[in-house]
């Protein structure tokens, strides 16, 4: 069964409590530190206290200066997504985490450039390009990929009402950036006055989750709880996140379907180019030779991607591949619950991938890494051990089955 988190957003969401929530659920706040370490500059630290709003026990995420202390929208230089990309690119982070963090800053800059009518080149973040919300940021993206989930899911967003001051002036709730970024994802307000979503939270969760509505089916492992600053009177002012492996398919729903042909670009890109779209969130990614005008042939890119991802999915092929026009819309599609079970062979153990419908097993297959692993050490064929993963699967009991 796959490994979900859900956020449940009833009291919106902000960066601080975004990270909150994913140490109470068990990330390491060491680790953390040490990812961050290259972020950091010198004095300044994070820390993670327990703290209560309305009665329950969450963790409130700061970033500090060498007092200790908190500076709410901290360190306010204002920087450049060109600045906050550099930063990123020389943190030493996993590939994976800095690409992924690169593009939600990426992102968010195409929306500044748009709303305030400037090249994204010229873009100056104020609020979110404070130290606080960088580490916020990134700190998230590399918790999320440490917990290894396989599935993000979100609840509607309650964004609050009212205005917030901003380093623009006084600006209605939700801020023109947070409204902007939430675009494709369900939001309400039931008329908490004060900002529940911030920019950082919306791009946060909108960057992650590939659906959104109430709690799926799962089998719940654990639950965390991220604070917000303040305290809202007859609420708790939290993030709730739940950990746990997939019940039922977590998959169904809708699709996005981008593609592109391609006749003028050098074959060795493409393998970049999947390993880019990979990072971003792309639920699959294949290519097929095709027949072009003027009889040149070329390849036919198409991606698989959650909707919510469809800018990041836009800009990586254009940034990534030579195309000057990318095709999407929107399918349905249903898919087959997945599980796993490991069977013993005279090779050692072997995983098999079993597919549901319902309760009836549709299909079942060794997992070729680790026939491939087992051959290379026995040193026969693959298909070897193969058809012996499958011989021992067909013959053992079905309660024999090891269910991670």
């Amino acid at each position: 069964m796959g490994k979900v988190l859900y956020l449940d957003c009833f009291s919106g969401a902000s960066g601080d409590m975004v990270l909150g929530a994913l140490l109470d659920l068990g990330v390491p706040l060491d680790g953390l530190r040490a990812a961050l370490a290259a972020l950091m500059p010198a004095g300044c630290g994070i820390s993670a206290a327990r703290v209560v709003r309305s009665g329950i026990g969450a963790i409130q995420f700061e970033v500090q200066d060498g007092r200790g202390e908190h500076h709410p929208g901290g360190h306010a230089r204002h920087r450049g997504l060109h600045d906050i990309l550099e930063m990123i690119a020389g943190a030493g982070l996993p590939e994976r985490v800095a690409g992924r963090a690169s593009l939600l800053f990426e992102r968010l800059g195409r929306v500044e450039a748009d709303i305030h009518q400037v090249p994204v080149e010229r873009v100056h973040f104020h609020e979110v390009g404070a130290l606080d919300s960088i580490v916020d940021i990134v700190g998230s993206v590399w918790a999320i990929d440490a917990l290894g989930v396989d599935q993000i899911i979100a609840s509607p967003l309650n964004t609050g009402s009212g205005t917030v001051a901003t380093s623009h002036g006084e600006l209605p709730i939700p801020a023109p950036a947070t409204i902007r970024l939430l675009e494709g994802a369900p939001a309400y307000s039931d008329g908490v006055q004060g900002e529940l979503v911030t920019p950082t939270g919306a791009l946060l969760v909108t960057g992650h989750a590939t659906s959104y509505g109430p709690m799926p089916a799962m089998v719940i492992r654990r639950t965390g709880y991220g604070a917000g600053q303040r305290q809202l009177p007859g609420r708790p002012n939290v993030l709730r996140a739940v950990l746990g492996e997939a019940a039922a398919p977590a998959d169904h729903g809708r699709i996005l379907v981008l593609e592109c042909n391609i006749d003028d670009m050098n074959p060795q890109f493409f393998g970049g180019l999947i390993e880019r779209l990979q990072a971003a969130g792309a639920l699959d990614v294949y290519l097929a030779p095709v027949q072009m005008k003027k009889n040149r042939p070329g390849t036919l890119v198409t991606v698989l991607a959650p909707v919510t991802l469809r800018d990041g999915m836009l800009d990586v092929l254009f940034r990534e591949s030579t195309t000057i026009g990318v095709r999407f819309h929107e399918a349905d599609r249903e898919c087959l619950s997945r599980e796993w079970t490991t069977v013993a062979t005279r090779f050692g153990a072997v995983r098999i991938k079993i597919a549901r419908r319902g309760a009836a097993v549709m299909n079942a297959a060794p997992e070729y890494e680790d026939c491939a692993a087992r051959a290379a050490e026995a040193g026969v064929a693959v298909r070897e051990v193969h058809a012996a993963a499958m011989h021992a699967f067909l013959n053992q009991s079905p309660k024999g089955a090891d269910q991670p």
